[in-house]
C-alpha cells in the first residue's frame, strides 16, 4: 500500500474515531429553520419548549402518543418535519413512543454525557429539536429503538377516503 494511499485512508477515519457523522451531501435534507429564543417560547407550549430546546424529558406514560394506533404521520411539534411513520411504532413498555426506524434524513444524534454513561441524542433535522434518545434494544429489522418524547411530536393520520 502507498503511503499516501495509507494516509488518507487513516485521515478519513478520524471521524469515526471522534464520533462525528458522517458528512452528507445537501440532497434530500431538509433545510434549517431558526429561531429566536423568544420566537420558540411564543410558538411552544411550556413543555413542548422544556422538551424541544431545553433537551428536557416528559414524565414517562404521560403522552397520548404511546396509545396512538391509527396509521399516519409523526412529525417535529416544533417545524412539522416527518419524522416517524406509524409502521415503525411499536409498544417498548417504556412509557414513551417508541419507534424501529426514523423517516430518511429526519434526525440528526449527538453524543450525551447527561447521565455520565453516554448516551445517543437524537433531534429534529430541520429545526434541532430535541427528540429524544436512540438505544440498541429494539425490534427487528433495525435493532433500534427510538425513544421519542410525546410532546415533541404531532401525530398527523393517514387520509381514507
Amino acid at each position: 500500500m502507498k503511503r499516501r494511499t495509507f494516509f488518507s485512508i487513516m485521515l478519513s477515519s478520524v471521524p469515526l474515531f471522534l464520533g462525528i457523522k458522517e458528512v452528507k451531501s445537501a440532497e434530500n435534507k431538509p433545510q434549517k429553520i431558526s429561531l429566536s429564543d423568544a420566537q420558540w417560547k411564543q410558538k411552544l407550549t411550556n413543555e413542548q419548549y422544556k422538551v424541544l430546546r431545553k433537551e428536557g424529558t416528559e414524565k414517562p406514560f404521560s403522552s397520548p402518543l404511546n396509545d396512538e394506533k391509527r396509521k399516519g404521520i409523526y412529525a417535529c411539534a416544533g417545524c412539522d418535519l416527518p419524522l416517524f411513520n406509524s409502521t415503525a411504532k411499536y409498544n417498548s413498555g417504556t412509557g414513551w413512543p417508541s419507534f424501529y426506524e426514523t423517516i430518511v434524513n429526519a434526525i440528526e444524534t449527538k453524543k450525551d454525557f447527561k447521565l455520565v454513561i453516554p448516551r445517543k441524542e437524537y433531534h429534529c433535522a430541520r429545526c434541532g429539536g430535541h427528540q429524544g434518545h436512540v438505544f440498541n434494544d429494539g425490534p427487528k429489522p433495525t435493532g433500534k429503538r427510538y425513544c421519542n418524547n410525546g410532546v415533541a411530536l404531532k401525530f398527523v393520520p393517514e387520509k381514507t377516503n
